[in-house]
């Protein structure tokens, strides 16, 4: 039993070596890419608009208001990193349903790579924010004393985000794999129905933990500056 995509190889050439995850992985991006220009090339401001450009509002308006439920009050600044996180995280989940595929999100290198996407999104949106020195003082609440003790916090929580998608995905595909072996036609069929639900799930509870970290750093940078300002008066 196969516990993850990468122990399906396609090709190898010394170190480099191009397996089922990356294989997946790249055609989740063109199906995202294509499926993003097909949809808003001819996107419309009247009330008559196509059923894909409504699904698309929905999508969008769903993302933004979660985002700001969050605290992020402007969620246009963070709904492109955010609402990508999510649209490729369900899309390589809900995939399940094809024959002989294998999502990506069960490989460790994948959830990896995102969680150290967000890793450095939320430096990034806190320094631009608030600018370096106001986002480095926010490691520095309450007291100086709690450096290292944020700074572990950030490096623990990305290792979590990592673990914790591929855990989800590859325990429920060796959950579906063992029950083809042992009853090969009914319940596969009810653990695929739920593997796309948890699937939908783990895409929601990504996107949202990245979303309240990002919140963290910007919120925790505009303390800092709020309190600068105020020493300075």
């Amino acid at each position: 039993m196969k516990l993850s995509p990468d122990e399906t190889i396609f090709w190898q050439h010394g170190f480099i070596t191009i397996n089922l995850t990356i294989v997946t992985t790249w055609a989740i991006i063109l199906i995202l890419v294509g499926a993003s220009v097909l949809i808003t090339r001819k996107l419309k401001t009247g009330v008559h608009i196509s059923r894909w450009q409504c699904i698309l509002e929905m999508l969008i308006t769903f993302m933004n208001d979660q985002i700001k439920e969050v605290g992020l009050n402007h969620p246009e600044e963070y709904i492109g990193f955010i609402g990508t996180l999510f649209l490729f995280i369900g899309t390589a989940n809900i995939c399940i349903i094809l024959p002989w595929y294998e999502a990506p999100t069960g490989s460790l290198s994948t959830t990896a790579a995102l969680a150290i996407s967000v890793f450095m999104a939320v430096p990034f949106f806190g320094i631009m924010k608030s600018g370096l020195p106001g986002y480095l003082k926010s490691y520095l609440k309450p007291t100086f004393i709690m450096l290292p003790f944020n700074l572990i916090s950030e490096i623990s929580r990305t290792l979590a985000l990592a673990v914790r998608l591929f855990g989800n995905i590859m325990s429920g595909g060796m959950i579906v794999a063992i029950l083809l072996s042992i009853t090969p036609l009914i319940f596969p069929i009810v653990m695929k129905a739920l593997g796309l639900l948890t699937g939908m799930v783990q895409a929601y509870i990504f996107s949202i933990l990245a979303t309240v970290y990002i919140a963290g750093a910007v919120e925790g940078a505009r303390k800092s500056e709020k309190t600068k300002a105020i020493t300075t008066k």
